[in-house]
């Protein structure tokens, strides 16, 4: 299949470590991909481009391309501003067939890297705490989408069970609610004696610093509850093989996105608006109805 060329896609960063990190474990992927040829490439703020990536397989021939994206889950990156950009590459280069793959989304080998990493943030904090007075507090990227917010919460409840903890909750970096740092002021109130804060991200930069900050002025707002802050997810071994699988699966014809919660094709309560809109690429999103929700991120922007 050496034939068919493969784009691993990072969402770019400009905080370099984090672009290395992306590059490392794209390393890693390709290591298992031995039967395609593959590129790595990031959508924006960092270089190798998609498009330099496109461009190094048309080169050598390659005129299927699968293009799989290191995203966590199917918001407006790999709903919208994905599809616009390979179909615009594809135009210019004609022959070329761009086939986009789906997010790593709520998977079992996801619950398992995400439990991986909470597991090494309570053996160095250690045992004294029984899991039963540690609340888990999932924090997310958070977004306009209610379907990719919704899977997030369901992250935090598979992993809540897996683990067992005492309580879960919910935050969000950004744009919806409850904002990180009101979820942190609710889970001190909620009087368990330790909060293990998982900042469900792929890679370091800009939120995992924001998340870990907040963490420390929660901390010391609340000076009877312990914050713990886990690793992200980075390169665990389950992401690097469901990586791989998202890949191949595109040739199998598993490669399935949950359109039935699209807000751009099921008329969701309270996002009718949105059906049918045109999807244009990154210049235009749709107003988030709830952008002025007393527990968002307008709350503590002066914080933030």
């Amino acid at each position: 299949m050496t034939e068919i060329g493969v784009v691993l896609c990072g969402h770019g960063s400009r905080h370099a470590e984090a672009a290395a990190e992306f590059l490392d474990l794209a390393r890693q992927v390709t290591a298992r991909l031995t039967a395609f040829d593959v590129e790595p490439g990031f959508m924006e703020l960092a270089e190798p481009s998609l498009e330099a990536a496109v461009d190094a397989l048309w080169r050598r021939g390659r005129r299927r391309v699968l293009v799989a994206p290191a995203m966590l889950f199917a918001a407006g990156h790999v709903k919208t501003d994905l599809p616009v950009i390979l179909r615009r590459l594809e135009s210019d280069r004609p022959g070329l067939s761009l086939e986009l793959g789906r997010a790593f989304g709520c998977d079992a080998a996801m619950v398992r890297a995400a439990v991986a990493r909470v597991e090494e943030a309570l053996a160095i904090a250690g045992t004294a705490v029984p899991r039963a007075e540690t609340l888990l507090l999932l924090v997310g990227r958070g977004g306009s989408d209610p379907d990719a917010n919704g899977d997030a919460a369901k992250m935090m409840r598979l992993v809540w069970e897996a683990t067992g903890f005492g309580w879960g909750e919910i935050g969000y970096c950004d744009i919806t609610f409850p904002h990180a740092e009101v979820a942190m002021d609710r889970a001190a109130k909620l009087g368990h004696a330790r909060v293990l804060v998982l900042p469900y991200l792929l890679f370091t930069g800009v939120l995992d610093q924001k998340i870990r900050g907040w963490a420390a002025a929660a901390s010391a707002r609340h000076p009877g509850t312990a914050f713990v802050v886990s690793p992200y997810l980075g390169d665990h071994p389950e992401i690097v093989a469901l990586y791989a699988e998202r890949v191949t699966e595109m040739l199998t014809g598993s490669n399935l996105m949950n359109c039935k919660l699209c807000q751009y094709r099921s008329p969701l309560p309270g996002f009718e608006a949105q059906v049918g809109l045109p999807q244009t690429g990154e210049t235009r999103k749709p107003a988030y109805p709830h952008a002025a929700h007393p527990l968002g991120p307008r709350r503590s922007a002066g914080q933030s």
